[in-house]
């Protein structure tokens, strides 16, 4: 089943309209979604029109717009790797400061007890037994 020349019409007309970036219905974006909202058909529709989105398909590929959303995209996915592997530094981080808090919390602890214990023993007086200083 094909469409009528009318819906075809509509959609190579929004087609112009995005490709020039002088939409009226969408945001402009070069998308199948904007195609068919922006000519005013279903999406079922402009599925029907398979001429107009091979056209479309081959046009945006070469346009300006579409190389400008190309490099978009892939700035886009080269962000969320770089977000990502962020993120995983930042969790090894995380666990090597925790392991370090740990350990800095066990040696105050430590720290105390030996202070204790030494002042404890600086305040005992041990008796000197009479002629163990003559020899």
């Amino acid at each position: 089943m094909t469409v009528t020349n009318r819906t075809e019409q509509a959609l190579r007309e929004a087609m112009e309209r995005l490709l020039v970036g002088r939409p009226e219905r969408t945001d402009g974006k070069l998308s199948k979604n904007n195609l068919w909202r922006e000519a005013g058909v279903s999406r079922a529709t402009m599925n029907r029109a398979t001429a107009v989105l091979a056209e479309w398909d081959a046009r945006t590929a070469a346009s300006p717009a579409g190389l400008a959303q190309r490099r978009r995209d892939e700035k886009i996915t080269d962000l969320r790797r770089r977000l990502h592997k962020g993120a995983e530094e930042r969790r090894k981080l995380q666990g090597q400061v925790d392991a370090a808090a740990t350990v800095i919390a066990t040696l105050l602890t430590e720290n105390a007890v030996l202070r204790e214990q030494i002042a404890a023993r600086s305040s005992v007086i041990v008796p000197i037994r009479e002629g163990a200083t003559q020899r």
